[in-house]
């Protein structure tokens, strides 16, 4: 265990705040608020924050490579106009499905965008989430099923190990990826969660391939080596840190998101910091830049 410098950055407070994404390209930090549904942007120069809004909860997003980005929202994928805040419906791969909702989500290697599913209500346990593959082209297919919650999708460096957790089961899943396809296989168990207070929740990899989860509602973020075992885990100051990604000018910086736990009825006493977004400026470890979605 290991204790850090930790900065909050900005002044934004999120609800549900989730999902961070560093661009490399414009050394900016996204994140949505899952509950206020909005983007926000945080850029690290002058540290100006921007957001948008979106029509319903947003579970994840993705920058396009031809510009703007992609929002995941309850009823399917919309493309989000970074100008004029404008959505417009792309595809959903739920099928119309009113029970479920997108939730995590992120870009493979190859330009794909993969997302999960998760039942609408917090208190429905049946397994009705899936994972969710989006071609560029904006077909989709349905890669794996059975999940409460789903979270966490991130790949190895080498692009060929999927990770993928279920949250209310406290298992990291990791599978066989063809790039070439997009196809999982041979899921087996990466590693279980019930040493740890609270959920695993989002996930990144570093350049060693080691994966880095937020653990929430335990105050910690783990750090797995690739063989699944707990290589190391730091202590943030709010219990509910939501997900993970790495950042800065050499992607050596850890930033994370957090859920104001009292806002939404955790029955934790309220306090200032909850919901606020940190970076790690020296967690001694390296990311990879994310890709963005190609289509």
């Amino acid at each position: 265990m290991s204790t850090m410098q930790i900065e909050r950055i900005g002044t934004i407070r999120c609800t549900v705040g989730e999902g961070p994404i560093w661009d490399h390209a414009t050394q900016a930090l996204y994140f949505v608020d899952l509950v206020e549904r909005k983007l926000w942007r945080y850029q690290s120069e002058d540290e100006a924050v921007m957001h948008w809004e979106v029509p319903s909860m947003i579970g994840s997003f993705a920058l396009r490579r031809a510009g703007n980005a992609i929002v995941a929202l309850q009823d399917g994928i919309h493309a989000l106009d970074l100008t004029t805040g404008l959505t417009s419906f792309l595809c959903d791969p739920q099928h119309g499905d009113v029970e479920t909702q997108l939730n995590d989500g992120k870009v493979d290697p190859r330009g794909r965008f993969l997302v999960g599913s998760q039942p609408r209500s917090i208190q429905d346990t049946r397994p009705l989430g899936r994972l969710y593959k989006i071609e560029t082209d904006l077909q989709s297919s349905l890669l794996d099923r059975n999940f409460v919650i789903t979270n966490g999708p991130c790949w190895n460096p080498a692009g060929d190990t999927f990770y993928f957790s279920d949250s209310t089961r406290k298992v990291i899943y990791a599978y066989d990826y063809c790039l070439r396809t997009g196809e999982v296989s041979c899921k087996r168990i990466f590693a279980k969660t019930d040493g740890f207070p609270g959920i695993p929740d989002g996930a990144t990899v570093d350049i060693l391939g080691r994966v880095w989860v937020a653990m929430c509602g335990a105050g910690k973020i783990v750090c797995f080596s690739p063989s699944g075992e707990v290589e190391r885990t730091v202590d943030v100051p709010t219990p509910f840190v939501s997900s993970v990604a790495f950042g800065g000018p050499q992607l050596d910086q850890l930033y994370f998101t957090s859920i104001n736990g009292s806002a939404i009825g955790l029955g934790v006493p309220a306090d200032e910091i909850s919901g606020c977004t940190f970076r790690i400026p020296d967690i001694g470890a390296e990311g990879l830049p994310e890709p963005r979605f190609d289509g």
